[in-house]
């Protein structure tokens, strides 16, 4: 006699089963493309990459609370899984990672410099902390234009919140009672420098007190609970109640970027022990038990997902660079300065 498998009860958070296995589906993506970062730069095909692996759920769960074509975004370097759920694309991704002209910036920006103007998703800045202001503002000028239904989500390590700049902008849109969440990623590490030395508490979010905003602990290795956390930030900043801090915890798998080697500062057996809380494979058990998924449907999504990276590797590698005729284009303001030309 067959056996008979009862699913496990899932508490969904007010999602769908779309939405659910949508959240595993940029999961997957974003483990891909980080990989397929890494994997071009030790090819020497591009300078640079970052990851955000270990920030996978946390990414997903705040990207489905983001409204798209109505939320704005301010993102930072590690913030992956947020862009592609506010609608940019792998293509998008693997042209701004080679430089090409077809990029949304037209190959002017780092690698993991996204924006996309027609998606909601500000330029983001390598100096840390700096787009909070320029979030703010975002935030600032939707009151002043009366737009109501609209939040911006302001997204972060928990490094940046040792910037002045982050502090300012927090105060401000406190003071302002302004439509913005601000997301803080916390992975542990803000490049080589452990959050104890740092800051002399434990929860980033005992931050908001000081500035008279409600602070929101999440776990960030659950994309269902982060979810539910940026949902409630999210729709009290679109109802006019102001903004929130978000504290997601998680943890920072890769060295901080390509140019890092973490074996300096990190030990290997703590690494491992944090392995162990991967939040990629600990979801895909979430829905393989609640029977939302099954093991066919994974492995064939799993197959879409490679398919999709190599696909947008190979066609943005043969893209063509910028030319050099307009390479002052949008860094100097008119084409009348060209002192090398004088």
């Amino acid at each position: 006699m067959a056996k008979t498998v009862t699913a496990r009860a899932l508490d969904r958070g007010g999602l769908s089963a779309e939405q659910l296995v949508a959240m595993l589906r940029n999961m997957l993506l974003q483990r891909q493309l980080d990989n397929r970062g890494f994997q071009l730069n030790r090819q020497g095909k591009i300078p640079f990459a970052l990851g955000s692996e270990g920030h996978e759920a946390l990414q997903a769960g705040a990207a489905m609370a983001f409204v798209r074509g109505r939320d704005i975004l301010a993102p930072y370097y590690r913030d992956l899984g947020l862009v592609l759920g506010a609608g940019i694309t792998p293509l998008d991704l693997l042209t701004n990672m080679f430089a090409r002209e077809a990029d949304l910036s037209g190959g002017r920006q780092f690698p993991n410099h996204y924006t996309a103007r027609d998606r909601g998703v500000l330029s983001i800045s390598s100096i840390i902390a700096a787009h909070c202001p320029h979030a703010a503002g975002v935030a600032y000028a939707l009151n002043y234009q009366g737009e109501s239904g609209r939040a911006v989500l302001c997204s972060t390590g928990e490094g940046a919140t040792s910037e002045g700049e982050w502090h300012e902008s927090i105060n401000f849109s406190a003071i302002h009672k302004l439509p913005i969440v601000f997301l803080v990623q916390n992975n542990g590490w803000a490049i080589s420098t452990p959050q104890s030395k740092q800051m002399a508490i434990l929860d980033v979010a005992d931050k908001a007190a000081g500035y008279g905003l409600p602070g929101l602990i999440c776990d960030g290795t659950d994309p269902i609970a982060t979810y539910r956390a940026m949902k409630v930030a999210m729709d009290r900043a679109r109802s006019g109640g102001g903004p929130t801090l978000v504290e997601a915890k998680c943890y920072r798998f890769l060295a901080h970027s390509t140019d890092d080697d973490d074996r300096t500062y990190r030990d290997r057996e703590e690494l491992a022990r944090q392995r162990a809380d991967d939040p990629l494979p600990k979801y895909e058990r979430v829905l393989l038990e609640a029977g939302l998924i099954d093991d066919a449907a994974l492995a064939k999504m799993k197959a879409d997902v490679l398919k999709l990276a190599n696909d947008a590797t190979d066609d943005a590698e043969v893209l063509p660079y910028p030319s050099v005729d307009d390479m002052t284009t949008h860094v100097y303001a008119g084409a009348a300065y060209e002192p090398w030309l004088e």
